[in-house]
């Protein structure tokens, strides 16, 4: 049987109740969502069913490294950071400004890291092979850019404001506007991924994977927040949003804990 939004609503308000019911009863609270996540129906294929395995970093602290994919080998340029401008013409959309800091459990800068972020463009597509999604493509427009973190921590990104798209999570699934953001340690294998939402985004109650963090507070903070300060006159709006690494106001992160 074809699930409806409706079914999955349903069933995103039963997880909400039953994580109330547990923090009710003394459990903790999670800031992280649960890899076993029924609305989000493809968790139940994609979590893993083992122990992680465990890296040997003192044999071949590069091997995994040499494996993995990447954006390239060339040096973080000072246009990187900008996606409107990467190519000839100007993308199609409205252009905004992304900037915020990324910070430790403690509040302090976390300074010199690689932050990459990969987007749909203006229709709600991505430029890859594999998108499936019947709208137009923007041939101004790839949707990936990358920065270093400055001396507090913060960065800065211009782009478009991405728009919705849909999945097959189930009949009529749409997901919420959202950047995809990638942090990295010292290492490769250090690497973080989460998400940065827009505020008031109406498809916020239907979207099983931002639900999928069932603690209210906890899932604001996947939400950024318009800062007019950030806005470039005659050019783009601004949307202001921390990282913050760990502790107990720490952004959610895709590879969990």
């Amino acid at each position: 049987m074809t699930l409806t939004q409706g079914d999955i609503d349903l069933e995103i308000a039963a997880e909400h109740a039953r994580y109330e019911e547990r923090v009710a009863e003394g459990a903790p609270v999670e800031h992280h969502p649960r890899r076993d996540y029924a609305p989000y129906r493809s968790s139940l294929l994609r979590h893993p069913g083992h122990p992680l395995v465990a890296i040997d970093t003192g044999k071949d602290p590069e091997l995994v490294e040499l494996h993995s994919p990447a954006f390239g080998e060339r040096d973080v340029t000072g246009m990187d950071n900008d996606l409107t401008r990467q190519h000839d013409g100007e993308p199609i959309g409205e252009r905004i400004t992304v900037s915020g800091r990324l910070l430790d459990r403690d509040g302090r800068p976390v300074r010199g890291q690689l932050i990459e972020i990969w987007q749909a463009n203006s229709a709600g597509r991505y430029a890859h092979q594999r998108e499936q999604h019947d709208a137009p493509l923007d041939p101004n427009f790839t949707g990936v850019g990358r920065t270093i973190t400055d001396a507090g921590g913060g960065y800065r990104f211009t782009t478009v404001q991405p728009g919705p798209y849909p999945w097959r999570n189930h009949l009529n699934a749409w997901r919420p506007a959202h950047i995809h953001f990638s942090v990295f340690g010292t290492a490769f294998t250090q690497r973080l991924v989460t998400q940065m939402y827009f505020p008031s985004d109406p498809l916020f109650p239907h979207d099983p994977i931002i639900q999928s963090v069932t603690d209210d507070a906890a899932r604001q903070r996947l939400v950024a927040t318009y800062d007019h300060s950030l806005s470039v006159p005659e050019f783009s709006m601004g949307y202001h949003w921390d990282i913050v690494l760990d502790g107990p106001h720490a952004t959610w992160l895709e590879e969990g804990r």
